[in-house]
């Protein structure tokens, strides 16, 4: 008899885990077939390494194929959902289209910047979503040092010395803690520099860092980034941003090469083009994860507006914990559907969070145990590596190294601005050099 056919659309905390959890579950009495761009789950909440130079980006790159031995990988971006046709439709990296049907589908297709309307944000920030985004950022800082140094007009020189980043959730705030440590890396090679500040400049109209945590994380965190020297300026943004610089709301003009977003994401579109019930851009599910009126359909993560049974009335939040937990819920139920095992709803009490600020800085509240300083730091750094499904060894050598030799400082020339456009649906915007 023909095995029933559960197809995965993406790899991210949500649909890795819910291709883990099937796989353990179903073994070879279903196919599983898990569509992604790439050939990796990629641990985002050390992005922030990756581009400070801390971490080779192959360590947060865990292989799908390696780790996934259950499932059949497809390489290609779904961009086309027939629900009534049980299929789905992908471009492969080469610009080939494929189309396959499915007896379950499992729709954890994340996330990605969300942008403002905020005049030249599109063309001349940054984002921070993935590993092209990481290392253009680091070769990008790396060469404002090395053109600062070389530049005879001091206003250039300054510009190029000036770092900005809006939004002081978590990925912002921990690249604007990681950002003093790798330009004052990168500053000791060049002794003209010696005399010339690092300005770094964190930006959100929250009124304070980590709007979302406690107040005692957002205070030492806070705390760490001044300490560095970084100008956290809470309660403001940017109006207008261009290739010299950008206007804040106060009407202040910070002169900058340099602009990283980091306000936030949006649920990827293709759920919203599914003809769906939505809340707040997220596709509506039931406790169970599945889609009312579908219920061979699925979804999980950023993608999904999973209600919280914890505070009745609203729905998780957009959290790699909350992901991780309900793919492998999801794979759980699809199992289940399939007579293997029961059904259970997703409810989740969040255990703490953790917020590496580089060097031997952290915040953390395991359990609701606020803490700083270096048991913060144990605590954050064991958490990552408990977490990770793979590359754990080479992650912690990685950590070791750069705790006892110099940080290294070199571009690497692989991604060139084109190739990372914060504005997703318009891949060919062009972007300052």
């Amino acid at each position: 008899m023909d095995r029933p056919r559960i197809v995965i659309v993406g790899a991210g905390f949500a649909g890795y885990h819910a291709a883990r959890s099937l796989a353990a579950r179903v073994g070879t009495n279903a196919e599983i077939v898990l569509i992604n761009p790439t050939d990796f789950f990629l641990y985002l909440p050390l992005l922030p390494e990756v581009a400070a130079g801390v971490l080779d980006p192959r360590r947060i790159a865990v292989s799908l194929p390696a780790t996934l031995p259950g499932a059949r990988l497809v390489l290609g971006e779904v961009d086309a959902v027939d629900l009534d046709a049980s299929c789905v439709e992908w471009a492969d990296p080469e610009g080939g289209r494929g189309r396959i049907g499915y007896d379950r589908l499992v729709l954890a297709a994340g996330s990605v910047n969300k942008l403002l309307p905020i005049p030249g944000v599109a063309e001349h920030a940054t984002g921070f979503r993935g590993l092209p985004e990481a290392l253009y950022l680091r070769d990008h800082v790396t060469r404002q040092v090395e053109l600062a140094d070389s530049a005879t007009d001091p206003h250039e020189r300054e510009a190029r010395c000036t770092f900005v980043v809006v939004g002081a959730g978590y990925t912002g705030t921990e690249i604007a803690a990681q950002g003093p440590l790798l330009t004052a890396a990168l500053v000791r090679h060049h002794p003209r520099l010696r005399d010339q500040p690092m300005r770094w400049l964190l930006l959100d109209l929250a009124p304070r860092v980590l709007p979302e945590l406690g107040e005692r994380m957002s205070s030492t965190a806070d705390g760490v980034l001044r300490s560095r020297g970084v100008e956290v300026r809470t309660g403001q943004s940017i109006e207008e941003a261009t290739a010299d610089g950008v206007r804040l709301t106060t009407g202040e003009n910070v002169p900058t090469r340099t602009l990283a977003w980091c306000v936030g994401v949006r649920p990827d579109p293709l759920v919203t083009e599914l003809g769906l019930p939505m809340e707040k851009g997220r596709l509506v599910v039931d406790r169970y994860l599945t889609v009312p009126g579908r219920p061979e359909v699925f979804a999980c993560g950023d993608a999904a507006a999973v209600p919280d049974l914890t505070r009745p009335g609203e729905t998780t939040a957009m959290t790699a914990q909350h992901a991780v937990r309900q793919g492998k819920r999801a794979g759980r139920n699809v199992a289940a559907s399939l007579g293997h095992g029961r059904w259970r709803g997703y409810k989740h009490h969040d255990l703490g969070f953790v917020v590496d600020l580089g060097g031997r800085a952290a915040a953390a509240n395991p359990l609701r145990v606020p803490m700083s300083g270096l048991p913060a730091k144990a605590v954050t750094r064991g958490y990552h590596l408990v977490s990770m499904p793979g590359n754990r060894i080479r992650t912690a050598v990685d950590w070791a190294l750069d705790a006892v030799l110099e940080r290294q400082t070199v571009q690497l020339g692989l991604v060139r601005s084109p190739a990372v456009p914060l504005d997703t649906s318009s891949p060919e915007v062009p972007r300052r050099r």
